[in-house]
């Protein structure tokens, strides 16, 4: 039985009065009254001049692929250490999927690996900002200018973190977000599009709409489009969480702040980076074991499932998965992506639920001290 979860939001009365707010009230003249709200506040916050409130990051990633006009013959650089979910919009729109490494110390993008994936049909890069950590920017979108490519920022995991001052999600054309429950901002499911270009923005509206132009009544599809609606009850809980934005982050790093201070020193474990200019939302607090302690992510996560403790395995490779197996640009990437295929195996990530306790924290600690021999 698993009595400490890995993850988890925060509700609090705001969240529940805003939806029943939303159900009493959200309909007829009022039926956009939240959608509207939620939007604004979210693209304002990340200092970008559009955003559109969506069922998930997925939708969001795809929107933007259409409304970049990537398809077939195109192809799109993601790091190979991810979530699925940053590569099927690619495949969605009959792009092909490169899979770059991830930098040893961030566990997001490297640029040496981005620059080396570089062909003449390269037309986008998505970077991750994984965990709530961060890519250097500053490098990907200068080798982005000189390559004239796209860039699309996968913030799914990162709200509330910065480079150089900066929110993620406003380093691409479009930035997008998830609110999963897992997330530290939930809407249950949901994401966010974001983005300062109105040819995008309005792209996007159109395509996310069944091919209908925004305000049309006559029901007259110019394309054959997508559903990609959020409700009025999940904008509503996005508001009351987005009004909650500081306090869910302070709580995220808060927690981290615990592990650091019960694994931070101990030699052969790697913690998430927070390197210089960056703040790190650590959405998720995560461990990578040093091969020579013999801990695969598997050991743990038994060890963990025995003492009652959930935890996520590190993302595999996407190369390594059974989706791509077989196919030449996943053999390509297993036998390039040395970082990759070095940390995914080894990695963890820890309980980092709105509810955990320090006492918890320090349980998780103890356990995962014993099982890697360090008492």
């Amino acid at each position: 039985m698993i009595m400490i979860p890995v993850a988890g939001p925060s509700i609090t009365q705001k969240e529940i009065d805003y939806v029943i707010d939303a159900v009493t009230n959200a309909w007829y003249e009022n039926a956009n009254m939240y959608h509207e709200r939620f939007e604004q506040t979210f693209h304002n916050y990340i200092g970008t001049e559009y955003s559109i409130a969506l069922p998930s990051c997925t939708s969001a990633l795809h929107l933007s692929l259409l409304a970049m006009g990537i398809g077939p013959g195109d192809e799109v650089i993601i790091p190979d250490c991810t979530w699925i979910a940053t590569a099927a919009p690619i495949s969605y729109v009959g792009a092909t999927p490169v899979f770059a490494d991830i930098d040893k110390n961030t566990w997001c993008l490297s640029e040496e690996s981005l620059q080396e994936c570089i062909t003449s049909h390269t037309k986008a890069v998505i970077p991750v900002d994984l965990y709530g950590g961060m890519p250097d920017y500053r490098a990907i979108s200068e080798i982005a200018h000189d390559h004239d490519m796209v860039v699309i920022e996968d913030a799914a995991e990162a709200i509330g973190s910065e480079y150089n001052g900066k929110k993620a999600g406003s380093f691409g054309l479009t930035g997008c977000f998830s609110f999963h429950g897992s997330k530290t901002l939930t809407t249950g499911e949901g994401g966010m599009l974001v983005t300062e270009d109105k040819a995008v923005y309005d792209r996007a509206q159109f395509l996310r709409d069944h091919g209908r132009i925004p305000g049309d009544v006559s029901f007259r599809n110019r394309e054959v489009g997508y559903k990609y609606k959020m409700s009025s009850m999940q904008a509503a809980l996005g508001l009351a969480q987005l009004e909650r934005v500081n306090e869910l982050v302070d709580r995220k790093r808060e927690i981290f702040g615990w592990y650091r201070e019960e694994l931070g020193n101990i030699q052969g474990i790697q913690l998430n980076a927070e390197l210089t200019g960056v703040k790190n939302s650590y959405w998720m607090s995560s461990v990578v074991f040093d091969p020579s302690l013999q801990c695969p992510k598997e050991k743990i996560l038994k060890a963990f499932g025995e003492a009652g403790i959930g935890c996520r395995p590190f993302f595999s490779p996407l190369s390594s998965l059974p989706a791509y197996e077989g196919t030449i640009l996943a053999r390509m990437a297993a036998e390039r992506n040395k970082n990759a295929y070095a940390i995914g195996p080894y990695g963890i990530n820890l309980p980092c639920s709105m509810r955990l306790t320090r006492e918890e924290a320090g349980y998780v600690s103890e356990i995962l001290r014993g099982v890697i021999g360090i008492v």
